[in-house]
This record gives structure tokens, sequence and C-alpha cells, in this order.
């Protein structure tokens, strides 16, 4: 091997390890800083939620790509129901992707709320919401909320309440059962660069929701009609 090719090889290797030095430290600062914000904001018991409480339920689709149930979707609906079973809960807003055809997560939980036996008038459905950002930020804009309670794995909830804080909301979570096995795996490791992204979503990028339409302050009167949710 030639000197100039080892010299070369030499720091081909050098930038690459500090490349990963930098990855590695810009997740670890992303998930310090998320775990930061949402320390002593998240729960697990919903006899703890305040009364008349406003629920934001986060989405995932009911079922894995493979056909199985998803576990997520299934200890989110769960924790909803647990806590409307309290009857500390006034509204659930389920909030969730239905941007292409047949892939409708709003709905989704919408039925399984149902068959869980949720009230069809304590919900509320928001179609619009893509990303978490984006029913975090609709939860204040177009419904009117700086106080709810967010539902889902705890993990996602710290998430939703940095994205929260930032927009001055004052959010608490309530932490619903982890999912098992292979997939509890993937989607945990996939968290860490979701929340790298979500911190440079907030403090360089600015990131607006999709749909950024301004609404009036919702009142949360029952009955509601699920098919003229917002």
């Amino acid at each position: 091997m030639s000197h100039r090719l080892f010299s070369f090889l030499s720091t081909a290797w050098r930038v690459v390890r500090l490349g990963v030095l930098f990855v590695l430290l810009v997740i670890f600062f992303s998930h310090a800083v998320v775990k930061h914000a949402a320390e002593g904001k998240v729960i697990t018991d919903p006899r703890e939620l305040p009364a008349g409480s406003v629920v934001l339920l986060l989405g995932t689709s009911r079922y894995t790509r493979s056909g199985a149930p998803n576990q997520f979707f299934h200890h989110r609906i769960q924790a909803a129901a647990r806590a409307y079973e309290t009857g500390r809960v006034s509204t659930i807003v389920a909030s969730g992707d239905n941007s292409s055809a047949g892939y409708n997560e709003p709905l989704s939980m919408y039925n399984a709320l149902r068959e869980a036996g949720v009230d069809s008038s304590a919900i509320v459905l928001d179609y619009a919401g893509l990303r978490t950002l984006d029913s975090v930020w609709r939860m204040q804009h177009v419904f009117g909320q700086d106080q709810f309670v967010i539902i889902s794995q705890p993990f996602h909830v710290e998430r939703a309440l940095f994205i929260a804080g930032h927009h001055g909301i004052g959010a608490t979570g309530l932490g619903a059962e982890n999912a098992t096995g292979a997939l509890h795996f993937y989607v945990r490791l996939r968290e860490y660069f979701a929340r790298v992204q979500a911190v440079l979503d907030v403090y360089l990028f600015r990131t607006e929701p999709e749909q950024t339409e301004q609404g009036s302050p919702i009142e949360f009167t029952p009955p509601f009609d699920v098919e003229s949710a917002p």
C-alpha cells in the first residue's frame, strides 16, 4: 500500500469516526432535551386526571403492514377508554392521518373507541393530524385548547409534550401500555430519530403544520356529529 493511499484511508477513517460521533451526540442531545421537557408531566393512572379533561389521542394505524393488529393502537384506545370511564374526561379528540384514500386513522380510532364503550358524543375527529406536530398545533389553534391531556405510549407522549411546551401549551400526558417484541424494538429505535427531527423542527427549521388554517375555539359541549367533526 502506497503512503499516499494509506494517508487517504487514515483521513477517511477519521472523518467517518467524527461523523458517527457527531450523529450520536445529536441523538443523545435530542433525547435529553425531549426527556427534560416532559419530566414530571406523564402519568399512568387516569384517576389522577383533572375533572373535565380534554384528551388528544394521537393516531396510528389499526393494523401493521403484515395485517396483524397493531398493539400500539390497541393500547392507546384502551388508555383513552379507561380515562373516559373515570368520568374525568369530557372530550377525546382523535387526531390522525387521513391524507390518502383508504387510510383513515381518525375514523379507525372512532370505531375502536365506540367498541370500547366511549359515547359518540364525547369523540371529535381531527383528520389533519399528519404528524405529532400537526396534532398538537391544531389542538391550540383550531380547537382552541391551551390545556389538554395527550394519550399515546410514554415515549411518544414525551415528544408531544416537548412540542407542546415550545408552543406555550400546558399539556400533560397519560401513558398507554407499550407493545412487545420486535414491533416495540423497531418503534423505539425509530423514536430516537423522531426526537432529532422534533428538535430540528422546533429550533432550526421552525416547521409549520401541513394545514395551518385558523379556527375559532370549539366549545366542547356534547353532542357532536361524527360526520361533521373537523
